[in-house]
């Protein structure tokens, strides 16, 4: 079959087959959206939008933002979910794009989509709205405008990549290492394209749009590097982000498809991918800073597409039958494995059992049960009698899905963004906790502890809430204000 090619030397974008694996991965999606319920960092998102500011401890404000909006229309968690789905789905006719803008034809593009589509931690990241599926669309993007920039020399294509970085950045800190990965790959493999104004107008264009975020972040002595240096030194720091290098290669790109990786890989460093060997570099400089940092193993993640397109390039360019064949098998073999591990597909007891490779799915279950016991504890008391919660999507939890249960009550937490929204006013005479309090911890604050029943999930089921003991506490004679108990009950995690 023989290709047209656009005058601008770029293959055209295939878009018959590519749509057609949008749609295939839409279905699965939508039919899965809602099995279980909200997630903990839903919760979350819909509160810190519903307390706008230009940034929070913890993240960047478009997600919170965006998860207001969504959360206004009717449908409970479903319209968060359309949006995450929405995102997830982006990446994929950009990942058939970057291989055409690498050369690739029909095939090459369809291949691509189909890996993205495919790979476990795109699938995982769109199970629910958060910051982390919002930033892979973001870093495929910059990937996308980047090359096209590359080819056309246009400086109009350079400003829409620095647009697209600077919501980027108002989105997740994280797109930040991609810049620098991209700075570097610039720097040793494309510099003809720093002597012309358009990487640097992309550059400030970039700052420019996540300069509020900036501001708002050195107002609040840099919480968020103060939070990453937390979730680092919870991650084992440089040492513990090593030892997760192996489920980066096993588990997110998704056995069946490393070898497309390692195609990637293979036609950067070949005579063909000699001018879009700055991808490779990049790749590189990611993986190595998230790994120093401590960063988070799928952090690294969406700069897999890039590997994805060039090695579709590659198995385009070396087509053969026995590989017309199988690939798509490899694609479905990822997808199948995506979709057990990453979605909420199983029965709940067998969502327990994959909790150690997957917890997300079951971070999704109970909630509403969870808020029935809170709920049945706090009906004898006061209506003044606040709750006061051990982490943030337990507080979402009551604030949410608490009202359509008769629980209108202050919701309180001085866990990530909620230390900001305290401490309220008074003494907490009776305070109800709730959540993985330590007794003893409780004990520094009140005298007087008594657990009411503990927090359970039915037929032995456990989630983040339920692996340790977690329990409903009556709290009782403070050994303070709440303004000077305040700063022992805050935490970063």
């Amino acid at each position: 079959m023989r290709f047209e090619q656009h005058p601008s030397g770029r293959p055209p974008v295939a878009w018959r087959p590519v749509l057609g694996v949008v749609a295939v991965t839409a279905m699965v999606h939508l039919l899965l959206a809602i099995r279980f319920g909200w997630h903990r960092d839903e919760f979350y998102y819909v509160i810190c939008g519903r307390h706008l500011d230009w940034g929070y401890v913890d993240q960047p404000p478009l997600a919170p933002l965006l998860a207001r909006l969504a959360a206004d229309l009717p449908g409970g968690v479903l319209p968060l979910r359309l949006l995450a789905i929405t995102a997830q789905i982006g990446c994929i006719p950009l990942a058939s794009v970057l291989a055409a803008e690498l050369g690739g034809r029909r095939r090459a593009q369809t291949l691509a989509a189909a890996a993205v589509a495919a790979c476990p931690v795109f699938v995982a990241a769109s199970m629910l709205f958060g910051t982390t599926v919002l930033d892979q669309l973001a870093w495929v993007a910059v990937l996308v405008l980047t090359a096209r920039a590359l080819r056309l020399r246009s400086t109009r294509v350079w400003l829409a990549a620095g647009a697209v970085a600077g919501l980027g950045l108002q989105t997740k800190d994280t797109l930040a290492v991609l810049l620098i990965g991209i700075a570097v790959g610039l720097v040793l493999f494309r510099r003809d394209a720093l002597y012309s104004r358009g990487p640097w107008l992309a550059c400030g264009m970039a700052i420019l749009i996540a300069t509020p975020n900036i501001v708002w972040d050195a107002r609040h002595r840099w919480a968020n590097l103060l939070m990453a240096r937390e979730l680092a030194g919870q991650q084992g720091g440089a040492v513990g982000a090593l030892t997760h290098l192996p489920t980066l290669v096993l588990l997110l790109a998704g056995p069946p498809l490393i070898v497309l990786w390692y195609a990637g890989v293979r036609q950067l460093l070949s005579r063909a991918g000699d001018d879009h060997r700055w991808l490779l570099a990049a790749t590189i400089m990611v993986v190595l800073l998230f790994t120093i940092s401590g960063g988070k193993v799928y952090y690294a993640a969406p700069a897999l597409a890039g590997l994805f397109a060039a090695g579709a390039v590659r198995v385009e360019t070396a087509a053969t039958a026995r590989g017309r064949f199988g690939w798509p098998a490899a694609v479905a073999a990822a997808a199948i494995i995506a979709i057990v591990i990453g979605l909420p597909v199983l029965p709940p007891r067998a969502e327990t059992a994959l909790r150690p490779i997957d917890p997300q799915p079951m971070e999704t279950y109970g909630w509403p049960r969870f808020v029935d016991q809170i709920a049945r504890a706090a009906a004898p008391l006061p209506a003044d009698v606040p709750i006061f919660t051990s982490n943030y999507g337990e507080a979402g939890a009551v604030t949410i899905l608490g009202p359509a249960r008769g629980l209108h009550r202050q919701v309180l937490s001085g866990h990530n963004n909620y230390l900001l929204w305290g401490p309220p006013p008074g003494t907490p005479d009776t305070v109800l906790c709730v959540g993985q309090w330590d007794p003893g911890y409780l004990h520094r604050f009140w005298s007087k502890v008594t657990e009411v029943e503990p927090i359970t999930l039915p037929a032995g089921l456990t989630d983040q809430e339920t692996a340790r003991h977690a329990a409903i506490y009556l709290c009782t004679q403070p050994r303070g204000t709440w303004a000077q108990l305040w700063p022992g009950l805050r935490h970063l995690d």
